[in-house]
Formats: C-alpha cells, sequence, structure tokens
C-alpha cells in the first residue's frame, strides 16, 4: 500500500516518495483553462496548501510528477515553455507582533525564497510591497510571464481574530503589499487561499476581477475526498481495518461517514475530511484528529468574547446565503467565523437561505467537550461522560444526577446566574438540560434531544438495545419550588412513555429538577 500523506503538503514530495495521492488535477485544470484570478476559502488542514503546490507543479511544466494523471498533457506541453512562479507561504512568515515586524518578515521571505533561489539584481528596500514588484519583473524578464499563488493569505489577520486593534494593523499592512498587484499585467494566473472570505474585501480591493470559488458547486471537492475517492483510493486500507476492528465493509464505511464527512461548501457536495480520514486509516481508530490539531483555547476566547455560550444553538442554524459576505474581520458574524474555520458546514441550500449545522461526529463531540473544559471548567468531561453512559445503560439513574452533580460543582456561581437568573425559568431549565445534552454529546452517545411526539417534546430520549430512558427537565427556582416541578414533570413523563410502549424494550422516565438556590440537580 501507498503511504498515507499525513502532514505531507508538497505535491512532488507525495509523487517522489511513494504516497498516495487523490487525482485534483482535473478541477485544478478547470481553474487554468477558464479563468485567471481566483480565490478559495476552506478550513485549515483541509488540502489548499497541496492544492497550491500542484499547481506550482504544473505551472513549472514538471511532467515527470504527472503520469497517470487527469493533467497529464497539459503538464507536458506546459514544460516547453515554463512559467516563472512565486509562491508565497503567509505561514511561513516567522514571529511578527506588530507592523513592522511583519514588513520585515514578508521582505526576508522574499530575499530567501527568490532573490537569493533565482540570483535576482534587486536591491532590497524597506517596502515589502515594492521588493514583491521587483521580483515580480525580474521573473518576468526570465519566463516572459509569471504566475501568482498565495497560500495563506489571511493568516496575519485570522492569528489575531482576539485583537482587533492588533487585527486591523496586520490587514492594512497586507492590503500596502498586496496593492501593488493592481494593473501587474506580467501576472498572467493568480490563485489565493485562505481560511477567511471576510476580509478578502479589505486587503484585495485592488483585485476586483478576483472570482471567489469557495461556494461554487463545479468546485466543492476541489479540495476533501468524496464517498467514492474514498473508497476506491482507500480500498487496501479499508479491508486491513475490517480484520483490525472486526467490523464488515458496510458498518465501517457508515461508522467513517459518520465521524468524518459532512462537509459541504456549496449545500450539495459532501466530503470527508482529509486529515482526519488519513489519521483514522494510520491508527485504526476513531478520534478527534482534526479538532485536536488545533489550538481550542483560541477558539474558547473567541465564543466568550462574543457572549456564544451554548454549541446546540448552531444545530439547523438558518442563515442568510451571503453571511460570509461581511466585508472586515469586526463586522464578520460568528456564524460566518465558525463556518470558514470549519466548525460548522451548510446542510443545505435553499434560495436565499442556508441551514448551517455540525458536519460530523468528530466536530459535534469535540464542540461539546471544547464548552464543558473551556467554558465552565469541567476539565473531566470525557470520564465524567463516560461513567453517566455506564450508568444509563444499566438503568441507574440515581448514580447519572450524582455524576451529573459532580460535573456542576467547578462550574464558576457567575455563569449559573448569567444563566438561569436573567431570563426566568425557561432560559434556567434550558440551561441544565443543555449541559447535560453537551455530556452526552462528547461522550459520542446516540441520544435524542427534544423528541417530537404526539404527547409533547420529551428533553432527552437514550435508546439502547434493551431499553429507552427518557429524561424531563425541569427548573425550580428556589428549594420550596422542586416538589411542585417534580409532580408536573412526571405527569408529561408518564405520557410521553407510552409512545414507546410498543418497542418492547424496558422504558426506564425520571425527571431532573434543576434547583437553582443549591445549584444541583434533583429527582
Amino acid at each position: 500500500m501507498q503511504k498515507l500523506p499525513i502532514g505531507i503538503q508538497h505535491f512532488e514530495d507525495i509523487r517522489t516518495e511513494n504516497y498516495l495521492y487523490i487525482d485534483k488535477t482535473k478541477h485544478i485544470l478547470n481553474l487554468i483553462e477558464n479563468g485567471k484570478c481566483y480565490f478559495l476559502s476552506r478550513p485549515r488542514r483541509f488540502g489548499k496548501s497541496l492544492t497550491i503546490s500542484t499547481l506550482e507543479a504544473m505551472f513549472q511544466g514538471k511532467s515527470d510528477l504527472f503520469k497517470g494523471l487527469y493533467a497529464e498533457e497539459w503538464v507536458k506541453e506546459q514544460s516547453k515553455h515554463p512559467s516563472g512562479v512565486i509562491k508565497l507561504d503567509m505561514s511561513l512568515l516567522g514571529f511578527y507582533e506588530n507592523k513592522k515586524d511583519l514588513n520585515r518578515s514578508i521582505i526576508n521571505y522574499l530575499v530567501r525564497y527568490y532573490i537569493k533561489e533565482y540570483k535576482l539584481d534587486i536591491v532590497v528596500q524597506d517596502n515589502p510591497g515594492d521588493v514583491f514588484l521587483d521580483v515580480i519583473n525580474e521573473l518576468y524578464k526570465q519566463f516572459g510571464h509569471v504566475v501568482l499563488l498565495i497560500d495563506e493569505y489571511d493568516k496575519p489577520i485570522t492569528d489575531n481574530i482576539n485583537n482587533l486593534e492588533k487585527a486591523n494593523e496586520m490587514r492594512e499592512t497586507l492590503r500596502s503589499f498586496y496593492g501593488v498587484l493592481k494593473g501587474c499585467s506580467q501576472v498572467k494566473f493568480i490563485m489565493i487561499t485562505g481560511v477567511s472570505k471576510f476580509s478578502k474585501a479589505g486587503v484585495f480591493s485592488c483585485l476586483n476581477n478576483l472570482k471567489d470559488i469557495s461556494m461554487l458547486k463545479e468546485y466543492g471537492d476541489i479540495v476533501g475526498y468524496t464517498q467514492k475517492e474514498l473508497e476506491e483510493n482507500f480500498n487496501n486500507w479499508l479491508g486491513k481495518i475490517e480484520k483490525e476492528l472486526s467490523m464488515n465493509r458496510k458498518e465501517l464505511i457508515a461508522k467513517i461517514k459518520k465521524y468524518y464527512d459532512g462537509f459541504s461548501f456549496d449545500g450539495i457536495v459532501r466530503v470527508y475530511n482529509p486529515f482526519s480520514v488519513l489519521n483514522f486509516f494510520a491508527d485504526s481508530n476513531f478520534d478527534n484528529y482534526w479538532y485536536n490539531s488545533a489550538t481550542p483555547s483560541f477558539l474558547a476566547k473567541y465564543l466568550k468574547k462574543y457572549g456564544i455560550n451554548n454549541p446546540n444553538a448552531y444545530i439547523n442554524k438558518e442563515v442568510s446565503v451571503d453571511f460570509t459576505n461581511s466585508r472586515e474581520i469586526e463586522t464578520a458574524s460568528v456564524e460566518s467565523f465558525l463556518y470558514q474555520a470549519g466548525y460548522l458546514t451548510i446542510k443545505k441550500r435553499e434560495g436565499k437561505l442556508i441551514t448551517l449545522d455540525y458536519p460530523n461526529e468528530e466536530v459535534k463531540s469535540s464542540m461539546a467537550g471544547l464548552y464543558l473544559e473551556y467554558m465552565y471548567n469541567i476539565e473531566s468531561y470525557a470520564s465524567i461522560g463516560n461513567r453517566i453512559w455506564k450508568a444509563l445503560k444499566i438503568g441507574n439513574i440515581e448514580d447519572v444526577v450524582d455524576l451529573f452533580n459532580q460535573a456542576l460543582k467547578p462550574i464558576p456561581y457567575d455563569d449559573f446566574s448569567e444563566n438561569t437568573e436573567k431570563n426566568g425559568e425557561l432560559r434556567g431549565e434550558y440551561w441544565y438540560r443543555s449541559l447535560f445534552v453537551m455530556l452526552l454529546t462528547a461522550t459520542g452517545l446516540i441520544f435524542y434531544p427534544e423528541v417530537h411526539i404526539s404527547d409533547g417534546r420529551p428533553d432527552v430520549v437514550i435508546p439502547f438495545e434493551d431499553k429507552i430512558v427518557i429524561i424531563e427537565f425541569k427548573f425550580a427556582k428556589t428549594s420550596r419550588g422542586v416538589s411542585s416541578q417534580r409532580k408536573k414533570g412526571m405527569e408529561q413523563v408518564k405520557q410521553y412513555a407510552l409512545a414507546y410502549e410498543g418497542t418492547g424494550k424496558q422504558i426506564i422516565t425520571s425527571v431532573f429538577i434543576a434547583d437553582d438556590a443549591k445549584k444541583q440537580i434533583k429527582i
């Protein structure tokens, strides 16, 4: 079997060192033949850098690398008249604390990778835009045409998303730098990638002919793996894991799909996260690879700053079709940020409305864990969640309540007050229920929140092979109200249980009353 290219973003390394490559050159060639200036937004670790590296090799005419690929003949022809290619990876700039540092980092990058590499006759100046333009002009003299590829163009901005003053300083610096491209006829092809779209309009105001392909159906799978690509290209790996996990092919594919598929950037085409898939095949283990490779504390700070305190708020979240079109970082919506960062995806698109949701179990459970650990200080959520699952499986509701109360203990008092006191009884019940649901989600337990049945909506329904657990939440502002809320809840769950009598399973019902005075759950 070919090696798995985990973390390998250089096309030439993949093709010369026996790494597996999923052929995306049909999409890339379509870009080249049908336009000149493009922008692509995708989450991190999704294949943007590999796409840029593939374009670099194509325009350089490295035909040996493309044998057997869709673009083989085009690259053979290109090898007769290769282009001068400038590839800027803004994630490699090094340290920069302010505008001066960023300017110096850009200049050092151009000197190291182009002026010295190509032995260009350029006097290095203090303005990175001037140095950039000189590099373009000198390469144009050598090759007759220049191709510009910019990867992670927005990294200096998004790295400072929690510091708007600094982010704006980085934005102004990049605007000046990229501004030299205005009217630059020497450049015959431009491809720019990044995580965010929200700062494109400002930074690239000079490039009004930049075609944004981020949400176009024809490029929905230019990065990521489709179902067909996964099953065809990883056939041997699937066979290996079938034996290791003692699963048949149908079961295995269904589980991989549930965990890692579901990303859509047009509402139609669905793709797998390549980083997660590659790591899964390497480890033969269902884990949260993509999320764990990030910095969750960074995301937690962002969500706290914007007052978001419940990941369930983004399930089936409706937004307008232009929700990513905010001009700059300070006006971008939280939904736009979460979508472009890969935490939300397009579930469906109807007319002028888009429905967002979590793409798969990996992201959904990871987000629940993020809130529990970073927002509510429940560092032991994984252990508590697994113990809750075991208690539910044997129908031990008393232990479930004890464990849930254990999870509530580290939560700061202010969080209780903010989420239960200001907005009345309904909000309080919702908050306690949401925390319980997050624990179940982070554990990966299969359950159904707010199930619609003829007699109402039970808050949580948890199915097992031999039993069904139904839990209803109630909220008591004071300890004196616990009894009345318990009575009310018991009447409801009795009715809910009737809907499941025909299943032949044991039905266990319980009412969880949130005693807000004591900050704990009672039954």
